[in-house]
């Protein structure tokens, strides 16, 4: 089969389209033909070294959606032919994968399969985000970093839905639109720190009440001034720049700081089958909106790559292994 393969670590250059052995389901395992793969940022740092499956070479990717051909022994509750969705099996950039069975979900008939792998990472993420780090009650105020991208957009409807009022970050003006269009209240448009007086204004200066930050270790002490007494800020930019150091002493008015993991949030197979029925139902309502903004054939994962760490690009970006 083909799949993208990391022979060594460095820049979306050193993703190659190579010829990879196919995959037989261990015990607990089910294989799947991939109909579409979901590029997350978090594969950049993969690919570069920053967290790893192993040593090169490797297949990087870690959700995606398809048809299951066959089953390993002990899997129940799945038949081939069925189509699933998964989150967090290394080995996603490829045309076939075999995957632990309680990692996968069933897609509802009423679900295309390019939004059930646009939705999972992504959209768990901030499922987990506004439903543990930062619960916030109707008529709370949220500021959202990059909310015109793939976590941002999503978080926003999930806050609004809510009835949380939403100050969205952009980096350009041609992102307002995008960010408007998600749910956010007011957008302001900011390539860095200069956005704390602007939100202080619009919070008469009492600052928000939760963060979401995914613009990593320039914009965490900022996000920080930002808060009012006892907020909270959700941060998940470790992929940019240095992690801050946090000393107790130094966070003010009694603010609460998490950095939220994914697997701390949907540690059990029921969680995760929980959570996705959620997202998928909030689909079907027409209450979450899932945007992909580009389809790429899979060897064009250096492009995607490319486009992903530009910061340029609004929405999902997937790879399709059938172009």
């Amino acid at each position: 089969m083909r799949a993208v393969v990391v022979e060594e670590l460095g820049g979306p250059e050193v993703l190659r389209l190579r010829e990879w052995p196919d995959p037989e389901p261990e015990p607990g395992e089910v294989v799947v033909d991939i109909e579409f793969s979901g590029v997350n940022f978090m594969d950049t740092g993969t690919r570069s070294g920053f967290s790893t499956p192993g040593r090169p070479p490797f297949v990087p990717g870690v959700e995606g959606a398809g048809r299951i051909t066959a089953l390993g022994e002990g899997v129940s509750g799945f038949a081939t032919g069925d189509r699933v969705a998964w989150v967090f099996a290394y080995g996603s950039y490829a045309e076939r994968i075999a995957i632990p069975a309680d990692r996968i979900v069933p897609i509802p008939d009423d679900i295309p399969s390019d939004i059930a792998a646009a939705t999972m990472m992504q959209g768990l993420t901030a499922h987990h985000f506004v439903t543990e780090s930062a619960p916030l009650p109707e008529g709370a105020t949220a500021l959202v970093h990059s909310v015109a991208g793939g976590v941002g957009r999503i978080v926003v409807q999930l806050l609004a839905r809510r009835g949380v009022r939403v100050i969205g970050l952009v980096s350009r003006e041609e992102k307002v639109p995008v960010a408007k269009k998600a749910g956010a209240d007011e957008v302001l448009v900011s390539s860095g720190g200069d956005f704390v007086d602007r939100v202080k204004a619009l919070t008469g200066g009492e600052g928000v009440h939760a963060v979401f930050d995914g613009g990593g270790a320039a914009t965490f002490w900022r996000s920080i001034e930002v808060l009012r007494r006892a907020g909270t800020l959700v941060f998940y930019g470790p992929l940019l720049g240095d992690i801050p150091t946090v000393r107790m002493l130094d966070l003010p008015r009694s603010v609460k700081v998490t950095y939220a993991v994914f697997a701390d949030h949907i540690h059990t197979r029921e969680l995760l089958h929980q959570h996705t029925a959620d997202l998928f139902d909030k689909i079907r309502e027409g209450e979450l909106h899932i945007d992909i903004s580009r389809r790429y054939p899979l060897g064009a994962a250096e492009q995607a790559h490319t486009d992903i760490e530009s910061r340029r690009t609004s929405g999902k970006l997937l790879l399709d292994p059938r172009l």
